[in-house]
């Protein structure tokens, strides 16, 4: 009897369990690497077409019956397996393998493309490598991450500006920066750097020229392809948040000489800006001009170390995001975010606050598939010039610069210039702007292979400005000085309109079992309008009214608007043949309003690229040693008409000079016009490389190599004063460049648990002008005749070139002495002093992660470049370089110099001349004269080595935080430019990245500019 009950009980058990594994239920959870939730990732009931994809926080939900197997794949992760058990709650961690394999990137117009097929150079980071640190300027956080991608803050300020080339420079006056494009649609780099960085998904930069031909022109110098986030599947709303906070200071000021205190020939006047005084001596003596209690501010006659730098403060950056998602494409997702940047510099009072909203949402409903998304941002600046730092230079190194700070002009330490902390006050700019854009993207599927798409973009932008400058009435003007300001008030408003719009038909084939074909026929439309309109005067009637009607006398007033259309057809072919080879095929014509007045208006431009993957081969497949290699090739032509201006080609007159007079106004032709057979630069591109991964991708190795020839370079040229014109815009030159990318990476220990990724790349590109112009070996895009200094284009030198006035030298580079004056002699015309591009760059980045624990770093080095420091030429005057105390105030034999003692044309080495006399006087007028009268004094090696980043961040296990609801908190530090590493001769004058444009004109640091900062901060990430 015992015994069938046990018979009846275990079939009783077994129908149970048969039944338990036969139940479905609900299964979610949570996929990470290295602590991060990672989006994306793949998840299907093994055997079945059940499946899903983990959200952008990681997070996925699907149903599943115990017993049943989970895998979970993800391009570049080892897949991960995982039996459905009692529990609802399965938390994957998956491990990298492999960097390149079958990965999917997005290439031009929005195109996908798997790794293998693509016939040129790109690279991607991603979205941790983008917000490590905590950035909020998306551009910034690409340096030093990116081979070839040379990355410089031209100018620092609470909105700092930066330039983006790739690959060097292939026009002299056109554009040489990258195209960015954002979500299918062109846009701006200022666009992306005001995008917060949470929202943004992954980053692919097409380096090589062929990548990006189907933009045309406007894709010419690379293209950075930005894709934001939206919304996945997960069995809850996901709500991310977002917070960080960061302390900024001024990294370097210029080092200035610490013996001789203010004054002038050799004598301490408490009213000089010079540091020509009296040797410090440490007695207490007055210093500046009396303040206004009838006071002076009394000191120590002694050195402080960088007082300047006493007039900045710690600045705080502060930001705060949220975003909330959920859905799938097939279901509808939709996601919203919400975020906000506060900045307030290091110059008290210069404010930025900018707001970021975005929405983006899409589902398919049968064959139809719609998306969209809208981004607002608007931001308000409030800023002083820049300027006031040329006026702080001006300051010896004993005065306590802070003491000055609510001392007015009348009370300023010097009497030659204003002072800073009334310019910061008194010199006010107002900024506000607001941006929308709004995408729409359609597709309809036609069956399995045609499928049709396109997607319409619309941006606007409306900014307004004002600035005012209070006037000052300087009554005393203390040893002759007169730092009277004339008050002034400007106003101007801008709007601007951008459509963009592209028509894709897509065509997906296998013409045979192994040759498979796609194709894209597309037609892009671009419709750009801008208009301003200002207004401004001098000498306000009622100090403190900023407004137009409170101005005297003539007013400035200016508005004007452009419109510009492009229109183009293009073709994209990639062919495959057994996966191992693939051949891309691309071509476009495009229409440009701009060139509407030349003979021809369009213009077609072709590319080719072929890749092989040597690996897909039988005899190669599943190498234990070399598991992937890919080796590549392309040819492209494309032309540039950056520099031909909207109605450029038109016939253009502008007001006369002293009109209007009465009631008559006068206007004349143009003295700078443009060619009216100008035509495109051509610039035709072939490119190698390789790419190898070794040991599973342990090792990697990526090279390429590029040269480009520009032909019929556009640019000015001077021409008859008899003809009544300047210059004309013309066709004139021809350009090489070439260069090449070398990256390695290795990752000595990568499993589930600990990874070590390194990676290191030597980037070269060198821009030669084979032919500047039919009558001129020398073309000059700047040049500042009072600093002797500028940059040319000439005819077989790198561009761009800096010249300017140079030492005389015997022919072993002797420098020439008149033994008469002991003035070392100096050139009558421009030479060749240096150049603005670096000779190579090298680029590190690291990281180890840990249980959750992540270091990673970045730097770089750049060299063999040149730089002409403002900044050195400002304070060479008036007596504040450490050279001219190193050793006392008297004469001195010139280093490697010799002297044409008989007039005989034979020189001999100099022993006995001295220069800059044997007085104090006279030494102080060599500096001011004949040291900064020559240019090569001033231009600088601009080798620079940078700790671009640093960051370390912890995750919490989620077995520790799942019970508050959370499925991620991550902590972290993180310093931004914590380092920076300069040759002794620059002496802290300038960052080398800085110029006094984001043009071509690289290579001249202006004073007029605030020195480098660095940031050191704090972050936390939390998802539920």
């Amino acid at each position: 009897m015992r015994s069938k009950f046990k018979w009846i009980f275990a079939l009783l058990l077994a129908f149970s369990m048969q039944f338990s594994f036969a139940q479905e239920k609900t299964i979610t959870g949570t996929v990470t690497e290295g602590g991060l939730p990672l989006p994306g990732v793949s998840v299907v009931v093994k055997g079945t077409t059940r499946g899903t994809q983990t959200d952008m926080d990681g997070n996925y939900s699907i149903k599943a019956k115990t017993g049943e197997v989970l895998v979970f794949t993800f391009i570049g992760m080892k897949e991960s397996t995982m039996t459905v058990g009692s529990s609802n709650k399965m938390n994957v961690a998956m491990a990298a393998e492999s960097t390149t394999l079958e990965n999917v990137v997005v290439t031009a117009v929005g195109i996908k493309k798997r790794v293998d097929e693509i016939t040129s150079s790109s690279q991607q980071v991603k979205a941790k490598e983008l917000t490590q640190a905590a950035n909020p300027n998306v551009v910034q956080s690409l340096a030093g991450k990116v081979s070839g991608l040379q990355i410089n803050t031209t100018n620092t300020g609470v909105n700092s500006t930066t330039r983006i080339v790739l690959r060097g420079n292939r026009s002299i006056t056109g554009n040489n920066q990258a195209l960015v494009v954002i979500d299918n649609v062109i846009s701006t780099a200022g666009v992306l750097q005001s995008l917060a960085p949470d929202i943004i998904e992954s980053t692919n930069i097409l380096k090589g020229a062929q990548g990006a031909a189907l933009y045309g022109e406007l894709g010419v110098n690379g293209v950075i392809i930005v894709t934001t986030k939206k919304g996945a599947k997960s069995g809850k709303l996901n709500v991310s948040v977002n917070s960080a906070i960061d302390f900024e200071e001024v990294s370097f000021v210029p080092q200035r000489q610490r013996r001789y205190g203010q004054g002038w020939n050799g004598q301490h006047v408490t009213y000089e800006n010079g540091g020509w005084g009296a040797e410090f001596d440490g007695m207490i003596r007055s210093v500046g001009m009396q303040q206004a209690d009838g006071s002076y501010i009394m000191a120590p006659y002694a050195s402080i170390k960088d007082n300047i730098k006493e007039f900045f403060e710690t600045g705080t950056i502060m930001q705060n995001g949220v975003s909330i998602s959920g859905g799938t494409l097939e279901d509808g997702y939709a996601l919203m975010s919400a975020n906000n940047q506060k900045t307030e510099f290091v110059v008290d009072g210069d404010e930025l606050n900018r707001s970021t909203f975005s929405f983006k949402g899409g589902r398919k409903f049968g064959k139809w598939t719609v998306e969209g998304n809208v981004v607002y941002v608007t931001q308000r600046t409030e800023t002083t010039s820049s300027a006031l730092f040329t006026d702080l230079l001006q300051t010896a190194s004993n005065i306590p610069v802070e003491r000055f700070e609510h001392s007015g002009n009348e009370g300023h330490w010097t009497s030659y210039y204003n002072n800073p902390y009334w310019l910061r006050d008194n010199v006010r700019n107002t900024n506000r702007s607001d941006y929308w854009t709004g995408i729409a993207s359609l597709n309809y599927e036609f069956n399995k292979n045609i499928n049709i798409n396109y997607v319409a973009n619309v941006q606007t932008t409306a900014a307004n400005s004002m600035s005012h400058t209070n006037g000052y009435v300087d009554l005393i003007q203390v040893g002759g000085g007169n730092q009277t300001i004339v008050s002034t008030f400007d106003s101007s408003n801008s709007n601007s309109r951008r459509y963009y719009g592209d028509l894709l038909i897509n065509f997906d084939y296998m013409l045979t079992e192994d040759l498979s074909l796609k194709a894209n026929i597309g037609n892009n439309i671009q419709d750009v309008y801008s208009q301003s309109t200002s207004v401004g005067g001098d000498n306000l009637t009622i100090p403190g009214l900023y407004n137009i009607s409170n101005v005297t006398g003539e007013v400035r007033r200016s508005n004007g608007f452009t419109r510009q259309r492009r229109f183009a057809f293009f073709a994209n072919v990639d062919l495959g043949y057994k996966d191992f080879l693939n051949i891309n095929l691309t071509g476009r014509n495009d229409w440009n309003s701009a060139m509407v007045e030349t003979p021809k208006d369009n213009y077609f431009y072709p590319s080719v690229g072929v890749s092989f993957i040597p690996t897909k081969l039988d005899f190669l497949n599943n190498n234990k040693v070399l598991n992937y290699s890919k080796i590549y090739a392309n040819y492209i032509v494309v032309g540039n008409t950056s520099a031909v201006d909207a109605y450029g080609t038109n016939d253009l007159y502008g007001p006369s000079t002293g009109y209007p007079f009465g009631a008559l106004n006068s206007f004349t032709y143009t003295q700078t016009p443009i060619d009216k057979d100008i035509k495109p630069e051509f610039m035709s591109t072939f490119e190698i490389g390789a790419n190898f991964g070794f040991l599973n991708d342990r090792i990697t190795l990526e090279g390429a190599y590029y040269n480009t020839k520009t032909d019929d370079l556009i640019t000015r040229r001077s021409v008859s004063a008899a003809s009544g014109l300047t210059s004309v815009l013309a066709n004139v030159g021809e350009m090489t460049t070439n260069g090449f990318e070398i990256e390695l990476g290795f990752a000595p220990v990568r499993n589930d648990k600990f990874a070590w990724e390194n990676r290191i790349s030597y980037s070269h590109s060198k821009s030669v002008v084979d032919k500047a112009a039919p009558d001129a070996k020398s073309i000059a895009l700047v040049n500042f005749s009072a600093n002797s200094v500028g940059i040319f284009a000439d005819e077989g030198e790198e561009f761009p070139l800096i010249k300017g006035i140079a030492y005389q030298r015997d022919d072993q580079g002797r420098v020439v002495i008149d033994p008469s004056t002991g003035n070392p002699l100096r050139t009558g015309e421009y030479k060749k002093l240096g150049k603005a591009t670096p000779d190579y760059i090298i680029n590190y980045n690291g990281s180890l992660e840990y249980k959750g624990i992540r270091l990673a770093a970045v730097m770089d080095y750049r060299t063999g470049h040149q730089i002409w420091a403002g900044t050195k030429d400002w304070l060479s005057w008036s007596g504040h370089l450490v050279e001219s105390a190193e050793g006392g105030r008297t004469g001195f034999i010139f280093p490697n110099s010799v002297v044409d003692t008989n007039d005989d044309g034979q020189y001999e080495p100099n022993n006995t001349v001295v220069t800059g006399g044997n007085t104090y006087t006279s030494y102080l007028n060599y500096f001011s004269n004949e040291y900064r009268a020559v240019t090569e004094n001033m231009v600088l090696d601009a080798t620079a080595f940078k700790i671009r980043e640093l960051s370390l961040s912890y995750a919490l296990p989620i077995k520790m935080i799942e019970r508050a609801g959370l499925t991620s908190l991550r902590f972290g530090v993180n310093a931004r430019n914590p380092l920076t590493v300069l040759p002794k001769e620059n002496r802290g004058y300038h960052d080398p990245e800085q110029s006094r444009s984001s043009g071509n004109d690289q290579g001249l640091a202006v004073t007029g500019q605030y020195p480098a900062t660095r940031t050191f901060g704090f972050n936390v990430n939390l998802t539920f």
